[in-house]
């Protein structure tokens, strides 16, 4: 287990989830599946093998979100993401 993907060492719960994503960058588009979501980031399921960027933008078409993130783990097909900090309002 990788330590961002330890309960322990994470800043939020993270919940199981089933979500469609998108992974954009550059103008392009990878699906993927969101299969854990929190405050703070989310583990997505990747089906193809293509290269993105270790920073990209996550839509999640069903709640009408994107958020910046970036890679703290990659797994075979799958990736941990952390939530780029929104700045201040």
């Amino acid at each position: 287990m990788e330590p961002a993907d330890d309960p322990e060492h994470r800043r939020a719960q993270r919940f199981r989830v089933f979500k469609a994503g998108t992974i954009e960058f550059s103008g392009n588009a990878i699906p993927c599946t969101v299969r854990n979501l929190s405050a703070s980031g989310a583990a997505l399921e990747i089906n193809s093998p293509l290269w993105f960027p270790d920073r990209f933008t996550l839509a999640i078409a069903s709640d009408g979100s994107q958020r910046a993130c970036h890679i703290v783990w990659r797994r075979e097909k799958r990736i941990g993401v952390a939530f780029e900090q929104l700045p201040p309002a």
